[in-house]
C-alpha cells in the first residue's frame, strides 16, 4: 500500500537576510532580453514580481544552483534600487521523484533527505549574500493551493483520467508551445529527457503532463478530492505562483534547461485554469521569461546525473571566500552558458583582495560621500551595468577601474559609497 503522509504543513522558513545599505538616489529602470529580441522594462509598474523555480532537495547547493539564484539576486537588488516593490516568490519540490529515488538509494527517510539539504541550501544562500524571497514555499505545504488549483482545471474540462492518474490535455491550450518556441519533435525528446512520459500508453498525447499522480505502493501520498496521491511537478509552479503573484506577473525565472517542460507547462496550465492569453491586466502568468546559462565542469555540463558537481558547501568548508565565489559567478553574465575551474576562483579571489586593498588604502570621511564625484560615477556606472540585462560582468570592470586609481595612490575620498555600491547592488560584503 502507499504510504498516507499527514506532514507538516507549516510555512517553510528561507534564510536570514542580509543588512542592505541605502544608496542615494535611485537606479534606472531595469532592462532584460525580451521573447522578440531586444531589450524590454523587467518590471510593468511600481510593483515587480519575480517567481523563481526552487530546488528539489536531494543534492543541494552546487554552482549551477549558486550562479543561477545570484541572478534573480542581482535582478532583486537592482529593482528595489530604483524604488519598485519587489514581491519574490521561490518554492521548494520537497516532494518528487528524484528525491524519493536518492533517498531510497541511500537507505534513508525521504523527509529527513529533504530537511537536510533544504538547510545546507538555507546556509549556503546566506553565506553567499542571497536575498531570500518574501515567500518560500514547499510543495508538501502547498497541497491545498495545488489541489485547489488542480481542481480548477478539471471544472474547465482540461483533465481525464489515465488509471487514476489525472493528465492536463495540452492541446486544451491554443498557446502551448510559445514559451519555448519548440518544434513538437524537440518538445518530445526533451520530455523524456527531463522527468516527462511521453511514451506512456494510453496518453491522449505524448506531451500531456501529469497533474496529479495517484498514490503508489511504498511512496508518500496524501488525501485529495482525486483520490490520495500527490501532485506533479508543472501544476506546483503554476499553483504556488498564482497564488502568490495573482494570475499576471513580471517574471517566471529558472535555469535555461526549465524553458521546457517546466515553464512551458506551468504556463499552459494557467491559461487552462485563467481562461487564455489574457488576463484583467495583462497576459496570463508571466510576462517575461528568464534563463540562466548551464554551468559546465571540464566541459559537460554540471549536473547530478553525471556527478561532476561542485559543492558551496565543499568550498566553503575548505576555506574560500563566499565573496570569491559569488565574484567568480558574477564574472560571468547570467544567459552565457560557462564552465566552472580553478582558475576562474583564483582570478576572483584575487579580484577581492585587490578591491579589499583599494577599499583599506583609500581615505573617506562621510561627509565627503555625497558630494564625491568619483563614487557617484561609479555608482552610477554599476547602475547603468545592471540596468542593461543585468550586466555583472561590466558592473564589476566598473570597480576594477576604481580599485586600479585608488591602489595606484590617487585620492579617493569616496570610498565609503563605492563599498556600499558594491554590497547593495553587487551583494559582496568588503
Amino acid at each position: 500500500m502507499a504510504t498516507q503522509v499527514s506532514g507538516s504543513l507549516a510555512a517553510m522558513e528561507a534564510w536570514r537576510v542580509a543588512d542592505v545599505p541605502q544608496l542615494p538616489g535611485r537606479g534606472p529602470e531595469t532592462r532584460v532580453a525580451g521573447v522578440a529580441g531586444g531589450l524590454v522594462p523587467a518590471a510593468a509598474g511600481p510593483g515587480a514580481s519575480l517567481y523563481a523555480c526552487g530546488i528539489t532537495p536531494y543534492d543541494a547547493t552546487h554552482i549551477g544552483h549558486a550562479a543561477t539564484y545570484i541572478a534573480w539576486d542581482l535582478l532583486v537588488r537592482a529593482w528595489r534600487d530604483s524604488g519598485h516593490r519587489v514581491s519574490y516568490v521561490q518554492n521548494v519540490t520537497d516532494v518528487d521523484d528524484p528525491l524519493l529515488e536518492r533517498a531510497a538509494r541511500d537507505g534513508q527517510d525521504w523527509r529527513e533527505l529533504a530537511d537536510q539539504q533544504i538547510a545546507l541550501f538555507r546556509s549556503d544562500m546566506e553565506a553567499l549574500r542571497v536575498l531570500p524571497p518574501d515567500h518560500y514555499v514547499g510543495a508538501v505545504e502547498a497541497l491545498p493551493v495545488i489541489e485547489r488549483f488542480a481542481r480548477v482545471l478539471a471544472d474547465n474540462g482540461v483533465l481525464y483520467d489515465l488509471d487514476g492518474d489525472q493528465y492536463f490535455a495540452r492541446t486544451a491550450d491554443g498557446m502551448f508551445g510559445t514559451v519555448s518556441g519548440l518544434d513538437p519533435e524537440t518538445m518530445i525528446a526533451l520530455f523524456a529527457e527531463r522527468g516527462g512520459d511521453p511514451g506512456r500508453p494510453g496518453k491522449k498525447d505524448p506531451l500531456d503532463p501529469l497533474v496529479w499522480q495517484a498514490a503508489r505502493p511504498a511512496e508518500p501520498s496524501w488525501p485529495s478530492g482525486f483520490g490520495p496521491g500527490r501532485p506533479g511537478w508543472h501544476v506546483e509552479c503554476a499553483a504556488i505562483a498564482t497564488e502568490y503573484l495573482g494570475v499576471t506577473f513580471d517574471v517566471q525565472a529558472g535555469g535555461t534547461d526549465l524553458a521546457f517542460p517546466h515553464h512551458e507547462m506551468s504556463a499552459s496550465h494557467a491559461r487552462a485554469a485563467f481562461g487564455g492569453p489574457a488576463g484583467p491586466d495583462g497576459p496570463v502568468f508571466a510576462r517575461l521569461y528568464l534563463h540562466a546559462g548551464m554551468v559546465r565542469l571540464d566541459g559537460e555540463k554540471m549536473s547530478k546525473s553525471r556527478g561532476n558537481l561542485v559543492f558551496v558547501s565543499r568550498l566553503l568548508a575548505g576555506g574560500v571566500d563566499p565573496m570569491a565565489i559569488r565574484l567568480a559567478i558574477l564574472a560571468r553574465h547570467y544567459r552565457e552558458d560557462w564552465d566552472w575551474d580553478d582558475a576562474g576562483l583564483a582570478e576572483a579571489t584575487a579580484r577581492l583582495e585587490r578591491w579589499r586593498a583599494a577599499l583599506a588604502v583609500s581615505r573617506a570621511t562621510p561627509q565627503a560621500l555625497l558630494g564625491s564625484r568619483s563614487g557617484r560615477a561609479v555608482l552610477t556606472s554599476v547602475r547603468e551595468r545592471l540596468a542593461d540585462d543585468l550586466d555583472a560582468p561590466g558592473a564589476l570592470a566598473v570597480i576594477d577601474d576604481w580599485a586600479e586609481t585608488a591602489l595606484a595612490g590617487a585620492e579617493s575620498p569616496d570610498a565609503a559609497l563605492v563599498r556600499d555600491t558594491v554590497d547593495a547592488l553587487l551583494g559582496i560584503a568588503l
